[in-house]
């Protein structure tokens, strides 16, 4: 039988080629898109890429198609035509459906392959059929074989490429993929070719179709169509790994920022419970140890036939003669005193006994298992007698000695009243010329009579006005310059001689007295502002809140008034709440921030870092600003973990937008050290000690003092603008 001659166009032929090849390249691409974690991703791109890629394989089979002519016009039936495209898209979303299983086992590269090429023979016959020719199509069966296999060979090695590229990355796996659409995109045209080769036509064939789909503009705006849709899945798909990748940094990044948030959380959760300066238990786990021991000593007592209870005491120690190593050689110098008194206070004690500091240069002790007070007391001369050594400071050569009140129960009353007997006790051994212990005894509790009647003293202070305010500045980080100063308390006792707040401010908090004294801080702190004011001087003034103030509900109006009343900016008042008083009434104080924060007075938690503070807390509390506690401040010359604190304090900080203060400078070299990790201000005995207003005036106003010449301060408002 004689045949018509098919002929081909060479170009749309490489064009064709060209497209089976770029639409096996977006495939890929497709293919690494259906193995998201994200179903729901994973499921919209294997819809969308279903489309794209069958399209692409499609438009190859349509413009090969094109590529062929015969001696007679041809068409193609619009039905069979789209339904050969629906076959594309089938076939398709098969393969990115098995792309996206994971694992390629034999069992599925072998039912996947034959599936795909069978879909793919169906695609491209049926698009054969498009053409009516009558009489009908003479096919060679061999051929038609040959193809069908190059069909299937060609699913399985797209599917075989698709599991292969999941593990290359970077260069490799590029190269990679331009390699594999290659091959695709020759094993697709191959299988299109050789299927075109079998279908012969009789010499007297008539194309039926001809007037139906045809024409070389058709065949123009299916090409154009096809490849801006594979040009911009492959765009969109590009746009997505990169966000992907840019989501991955991200994700690293948050999980580092994350780590060293935690670390510094954990860090300040255990500082919660340790001194910062000694890392010796704080009062309040001495407190919780000492209940439990009473507890455990208490159910050993109770029990049928057990023997007597072995006594539990605790000592209570107190330096002599330690405020005059600060007020001479600073708090720099008292603070390695310190470290070194717990050191010895370690070394001394017994396995198993608990050394905690309370305060200043007070330590308690805590005992079990004693036999008798006469162990208590062999300890307590061990103590003393190591205490008296002389401590070596870098060539400087300190002596000090300690006083120690020995209480233990029984005798000495119960679990609540050890620490105050042992309080008494150790007072005793002071008003017996210090350096020695002394064991609790009823007539010791007349100290708690001086106090009843210090505290009754303290109520009539504010109208006796021997209550003082002390200014202490805060220097800016980045030029020396004076933004703001903190009033601290003192009482001109009228016996005693200026006292410290230390002295007072407890009993005021302990008799319900610290409230009055609260108002006449802000009264004064108001008062003081407007005098200066008058001088043309505007500087931010910082007071302390009790955690009684806190519970005032007529607190924030208090402010407000002795605001108005003086004719003061709310936002020159900063009020600072240590962060333990914060943490014990979140709700509280997040209630009187907010409401300072509303008439625009400036918030600060103080002391941060010597409670915990909830990072989630911290977010909700309107405050301005951070100030971190000396104790963090006195090691960062020698101590990477009180820089990495203070570090990770900072950027906390930073990061939600607050300022960061450190208190407590005292040396050139924490300086250097908070400059560079970025603190915004400073305040310490380097640039100034605390000072009455009249002398804190001459202060900044004298250009010849050394502060002027070391620091260049300048006295600035609160729009940065230098003051007249």
């Amino acid at each position: 039988m004689s045949y018509l001659d098919k002929r081909y166009d060479l170009w749309v032929v490489v064009l064709s080629v060209v497209i089976a090849c770029f639409a096996s390249y977006v495939a890929l691409d497709l293919a690494r898109r259906v193995r998201s974690p994200d179903r729901v991703a994973a499921g919209a791109w294997r819809a969308g890429g279903a489309i794209v890629m069958g399209t692409g394989i499609w438009s190859m089979h349509f413009v090969g198609m094109l590529a062929f002519s015969l001696p007679v016009t041809v068409g193609y039936t619009a039905l069979q035509t789209f339904l050969s495209w629906v076959a594309a898209v089938a076939v398709s979303g098969m393969a990115l459906g098995i792309a996206g299983r994971g694992r390629l086992t034999r069992a599925r590269l072998g039912s996947g392959a034959a599936a795909m090429g069978a879909g793919i023979c169906a695609m491209h016959y049926t698009g054969m059929a498009a053409l009516d020719m009558a009489p009908g199509i003479d096919w060679d069966y061999l051929l038609v074989a040959a193809s069908v296999v190059i069909a299937v060979l060609a699913s399985a090695a797209a599917l075989t490429i698709f599991s292969l590229l999941a593990c290359l990355s970077g260069m490799r796996g590029a190269l990679a993929q331009v390699l594999a659409a290659v091959v695709m995109g020759l094993a697709i045209s191959g299988m299109h070719y050789t299927a075109m080769a079998a279908a012969r036509f009789p010499l007297d064939s008539v194309c039926l179709s001809a007037g139906a789909v045809a024409g070389n503009r058709l065949g123009v705006l299916v090409v154009l169509a096809s490849l801006i849709l594979l040009l911009s899945t492959w765009v969109v798909s590009l746009l997505d790994a990169r966000m992907q990748d840019k989501t991955v940094s991200l994700t690293a990044s948050l999980s580092q920022m994350n780590s060293r948030l935690q670390s510094a959380n954990d860090e300040l959760r255990r500082r919660a419970f340790l001194d910062p300066l000694t890392d010796l238990p704080n009062r309040k786990l001495f407190e919780d140890r000492l209940a439990r021991a009473f507890a455990v000593h208490q159910r050993r007592g109770d029990r049928p036939g057990s023997r007597e209870r072995s006594a539990l005491a605790v000592l209570f120690i107190d330096l002599d003669g330690f405020k005059p190593v600060n007020d001479s050689f600073g708090h720099n110098c008292g603070d390695l005193v310190l470290k070194e008194v717990a050191a010895r206070l370690c070394q001394g004690a017994r396995t198993g006994d608990t050394v905690a500091r309370v305060g200043g240069d007070e330590f308690l002790l805590l005992m079990e298992d004693v036999d008798s007070v006469s162990d208590c007391t062999a300890l307590a001369g061990r103590l003393c007698e190591s205490l008296r050594a002389p401590f070596d400071l870098g060539g400087q050569t300190i002596e000090i000695s300690a006083s120690i009140g020995i209480a233990a129960t029984p005798g000495h009353g119960e679990r609540d009243k050890l620490i105050a007997h042992a309080d008494s006790a150790m007072y005793g051994a002071k008003r017996a010329g210090g350096n020695g212990f002394a064991v609790f005894e009823e007539h010791m509790d007349v100290n708690a009579h001086a106090q009843l009647t210090l505290q009754s003293e303290l109520k009539h202070a504010a109208r006796r006005g021997e209550l003082r305010l002390y200014y202490q500045p805060k220097v800016a980080g980045n030029g020396g310059q004076i933004h703001s100063v903190e009033a601290l308390l003192r009482w001109q006792h009228p016996q005693k001689g200026l006292l410290g707040p230390a002295e007072f401010i407890p009993l005021a908090e302990r008799f319900g007295s610290i409230a009055q004294i609260g108002h006449w801080v802000i009264e004064e702190a108001c008062r003081q502002m407007r005098e200066w004011s008058e001088r043309g001087i505007h500087i931010r003034v910082a007071i302390n809140l009790s955690a009684q103030q806190l519970r005032d509900p007529d607190l924030v109006s208090r402010l407000e008034r002795a605001l108005k009343r003086n004719g003061i900016d709310p936002a020159r008042l900063l009020c600072e709440i240590t962060e333990s008083v914060a943490m014990e009434d979140v709700k509280a104080a997040q209630r009187v921030f907010e409401g300072l924060a509303n008439i625009g007075i400036f918030l600060s938690i103080d002391d941060f870092g010597t409670g915990y503070c909830s990072l989630s807390y911290l977010r909700q509390l309107p405050a301005k600003q951070l100030k971190i506690d000396r104790g963090f401040v006195t090691d960062l010359e020698s101590s990477r973990d009180a820089q990495a604190i203070v570090d990770a304090v900072v950027q906390l900080a930073h990061a939600l937008g607050l300022k960061v203060v450190a208190e407590g400078v005292e040396t050139q070299g924490q300086r250097n050290v908070l400059l560079a990790l970025g603190c915004d201000e400073l305040q310490g005995y380097l640039f100034a000690r605390p000072m009455p207003a009249s002398q804190l005036l001459d202060w900044m106003l004298d250009d010849t003092s050394s502060h002027a010449r070391d620091f260049a301060p300048s006295i600035i408002d609160d729009t940065g603008a230098l003051a007249s």
